[in-house]
């Protein structure tokens, strides 16, 4: 234990990962934060699963636009929320109401419920659950890291989520028949109540590492109107770009998940064989993400610059697809996906964050949480219903995979713009005393 904690070793540790010794604590009540957030809902994918399954697979697109018009109809009551409340009383107090909905979904399948009511809020709540909780904690990431910062630390921040996805898959692969669905409901809740804690060490350490000018400053209530987080998303030139970004990897994704659901279906006959395949790849992808998150992401933005971590994903579509077109095989296809998602959760999933810190309070609230929740599952709906309508049409594999290909080529285009307007953005003046006044450049 001693060789581990000397003060060698942490030096080791610290050059490894680019840490500044006063980001230690935060980098870590950060890494356990995203560890037990994303834990928390890895326990419950399964869940939703059979819930779908239950509903009828037939039924899944209009629970997805179910989802996205939730999505939406929060988007003004969080508007207010983050314009009326304190970010100290905001933050554990969103955490506290999805722990109290764990807790009544426990009392509804701990009562052998069955109505297919629950099958559907309990897909519809998991699904706006993950993306809004996952952009509330990037939201606050952004707040509290600088631009240079997030440039070296979100990616290992991004590795507890790995992690966390590790050991919460783990539970119910292990335990369900065990457990019940009932008390994965309070597992659950225990890895989301252990949230509280990492915000309340993230506000102590901000507050030891900051002038109380700069404290103040952080938690000044966000300013704007209910839905102007709508409103900067659609009509700011950088903010219309991200969400560009995300409505081209939904499409890209989609057709992905829909081909790869085909080829395993026509290549393997047994179910419990596309299970186990499918188990294996999510294996695969998450210790890959990991991998990548710790020792490559951020010594490819240091190197290479943010526009190397966002042409990534869409060079690797673009790749993927064109070899999907003309030599189609479960060996590429399952290959694909493994790279594809890899990188989105290690490399462009961080720089896409990054793009959020250079941009004030209201937007890294109220606009990104538009982008990563409404924007993202709008996205899927309206992906899923497109490549619907060119299957109606006739439209094979091949055909579906050439659609990427343009979408591809103009998504690499856009990264590069994005990465070169945040460049610009963190430069400015205007940025930089935004970024002091939030208590941001330490």
């Amino acid at each position: 234990m001693s060789t581990i904690t000397s003060p060698d070793s942490v030096d080791r540790l610290r050059r490894l990962f680019r840490i500044e010794p006063h980001e230690w604590r935060g980098l870590l009540w950060s890494f356990g934060y995203f560890f037990l957030l994303l834990a928390s809902y890895y326990v419950l994918r399964p869940v939703r699963t059979e819930m779908g399954i239950q509903t009828g697979v037939q039924r899944l697109p209009w629970l997805m636009t179910a989802t996205f018009l939730v999505m939406l109809a929060i988007q003004p009551i969080f508007g207010w929320l983050i314009a009326n409340v304190p970010r100290r009383i905001l933050l554990p107090g969103i955490y506290a109401f999805f722990v109290v909905n764990l807790l009544g979904f426990y009392v509804l399948f701990e009562a052998g419920l069955q109505a297919p009511w629950v099958a559907k809020t309990f897909f519809v709540w998991l699904s706006v659950f993950n993306l809004f909780v996952v952009s509330v904690f990037w939201s606050y990431m952004a707040d509290l890291f600088s631009a240079s910062q997030g440039k070296r630390l979100f990616a290992v921040i991004s590795a507890g989520g790995s992690l966390g996805a590790i050991v919460g898959a783990g539970v119910p692969a292990f335990a369900a028949t065990t457990l019940g669905i009932a008390n994965l409901m309070l597992v659950s809740a225990l890895f989301l109540s252990g949230c509280l804690i990492c915000i309340a060490g993230l506000r102590r350490w901000a507050a030891s590492t900051a002038t109380p000018v700069r404290v103040a400053a952080q938690e000044q209530l966000v300013q704007g109107h209910l839905l102007s987080g709508i409103q900067q998303a659609i009509s700011t030139p950088y903010l219309g770009g991200i969400s560009v970004y995300v409505l081209l990897w939904t499409y890209s994704g989609i057709v992905l998940d829909l081909e790869i659901a085909r080829v395993l279906g026509e290549s393997i006959a047994s179910p419990l064989e596309r299970t186990q395949l499918a188990a294996r790849i999510e294996q695969v992808v998450s210790v890959v993400s990991l991998l990548t998150q710790l020792f490559v992401t951020n010594r490819v933005i240091e190197r290479f610059g943010l526009s190397a971590a966002l042409v990534f994903l869409p060079v690797i579509n673009l790749l993927g697809f064109l070899g999907l077109a003309f030599a189609p095989s479960l060996a590429l296809l399952i290959v694909f996906d493994v790279v594809r998602r890899a990188g989105e959760y290690a490399i462009s999933k961080p720089g896409r964050e990054v793009l959020f810190t250079v941009v004030d309070r209201e937007d890294k609230y109220k606009a990104k949480n538009f982008i990563d929740t409404a924007v993202t599952r709008g996205g899927t709906v309206l992906s899923g219903w497109a490549v619907n309508a060119l299957k109606a049409f006739g439209a094979t594999g091949t055909a579906l995979a050439l659609t990427v290909v343009p979408v591809a080529i103009a998504w690499s285009a856009l990264a590069w713009l994005l990465a070169r307007q945040q460049g610009m953005l963190a430069q400015s003046p205007a940025s930089g005393q935004a970024q002091h006044a939030a208590g941001l450049v330490r």
